[in-house]
């Protein structure tokens, strides 16, 4: 039975700071596991590899290939129904649109001081890429996650994705060769995760890893950050929606379930400020289950993780809400956009009736990985910014170096680094002697 609380129950704070603080993540403790796959990888680099895909996905791969050719990557797209490749180019061009508008600028200018300084941006060499690929297939991820890298410039995007016994979807392939990757290889899990940050005898490492998996994914990324970038440490889905009784209470369950069907431990949680009409909401996220091609894993979902929360007023949400800090939220109210103003944790808002969160899965432009457990208190969705790293620079001339070298040799004394204060004062003597 599906959590319901009101802000006006005695008991309220307790239960809804349990909800808060509920971990989703899978119970198996996998840090130990994860940590002898890397290790394996790292040792015996490709033999692992092959055993462990073996092991976990029932396929060969000196039989079924290690990689997936540009050739039967453009096949697939060529491949396939025509209103299905206009519906994936029309994300592609949304989605890349809207990355293209993230491109940081560089800066260059004089100070006051005379001191040119500034900042210029560069893309990573290589970077890689994780598609999930065994309890769905996700071509939207693929465009999600290859297109800002290519918008940032990436010399090289190497997508990994798992083929349980040898098969793959053509769309994701399809998605690939729209994206721009340059490598599939048929690898999943951690030792994918671990065969991108540390190299094999086929596979060369890369700089940067993004891109959602299950548990045992998640626990490699966290593992090899350092050695490489991340994008985030990513849980289950999650959306919290906010919404009034004139919304038709079909559309909202609808929405709820749109992630509950990822997993059994996403969650969705309603805030409405009608009893009456959470009753109905409640009825038909019941009645869409019976039919619901997925209804499985979204009752399951639906049953252990999901909440609906009364309120008297929709400001009483606000704090609630934040600190929830979801990773989808949609405000199905009057004024999405007051309200939206005084929220301050969320990894994506969906203003308004008519924009449910599925759009932005797929077409409406923003990126579709975003920050889950709470990470959007201190964490973004993904952006052409993971893909790049800024280097600050920084140029005095004479006039400039004795108008700020004091200051930095006074600070190197009284840090007791009299070298540091040596390479400042050495060359300001010359100038100071002809002035």
């Amino acid at each position: 039975m599906v959590m319901r609380l009101s802000v006006a129950d005695a008991g309220f704070e307790s239960s809804f700071a349990d909800l808060v603080n509920a971990r989703r993540e899978a119970d198996e403790d996998i840090s130990s596991d994860v940590r002898a796959i890397i290790k394996d990888v790292r040792s015996t680099g490709d033999a692992a590899v092959a055993r462990l895909t073996r092991k976990f996905d029932r396929h060969d791969l000196d039989q079924t290939g290690w990689r997936v050719s540009p050739l039967e990557c453009e096949a697939a797209l060529e491949g396939l129904e025509a209103s299905l490749r206009i519906s994936l180019e029309f994300a592609a061009l949304r989605i890349r649109d809207y990355h293209e508008g993230q491109l940081p600028e560089n800066r260059d200018y004089l100070d006051d001081a005379g001191v040119r300084i500034g900042a210029r941006w560069n893309a990573v060499e290589r970077a890689g890429i994780y598609i999930p690929g065994g309890r769905a297939a996700y071509p939207s991820s693929v465009l999600m996650n290859a297109i800002p890298a290519k918008v940032a410039g990436v010399d090289e995007l190497i997508m990994v994705t798992p083929t349980p016994d040898g098969e793959i979807n053509p769309l994701v392939l399809a998605a690939a060769h729209l994206a721009g990757v340059d490598q599939v290889w048929r690898i999943g899990g951690a030792q994918a995760i671990a065969a991108l940050a540390f190299g094999t005898e086929k596979l060369s490492p890369v700089d940067v890893i993004t891109g959602p998996g299950n548990a045992w994914v998640a626990e490699a990324k966290r593992q090899v950050y350092g050695v490489v970038g991340i994008d985030m440490v990513a849980g289950p889905s999650e959306i919290v929606v906010v919404a009034d009784n004139q919304n038709d209470p079909d559309w909202i369950a609808a929405d709820l379930l749109s992630q509950a069907e990822h997993d059994p431990t996403s969650q969705s949680i309603l805030f409405t400020n009608d009893s009456k009409y959470a009753d109905q909401v409640s009825e038909k996220v019941i009645e869409q289950l019976e039919s619901l091609a997925t209804s499985e894993t979204a009752t399951v979902s639906w049953n252990d993780n999901g909440a609906i929360i009364l309120v008297d007023r929709f400001e009483q949400a606000i704090p609630l809400i934040d600190r929830l800090a979801a990773e989808h939220l949609e405000l199905a109210i009057d004024d999405p956009q007051g309200l939206f103003d005084k929220i301050r944790h969320a990894g994506s808002v969906f203003l308004g009736r008519h924009t449910p969160e599925a759009v932005g899965d797929y077409v409406a432009g923003p990126n579709h990985v975003l920050p889950t457990g709470r990470r959007a208190r201190f964490s973004s969705g993904l952006s052409v910014t993971d893909f790049m790293k800024r280097t600050s620079f920084i140029h005095c001339d004479e006039q400039a170096l004795a108008n700020i070298g004091p200051a930095a040799i006074a600070l190197a004394e009284a840090e007791g680094l009299p070298a540091h204060a040596a390479s400042v004062r050495k060359r300001l003597k010359p100038f100071d002697e002809r002035n």
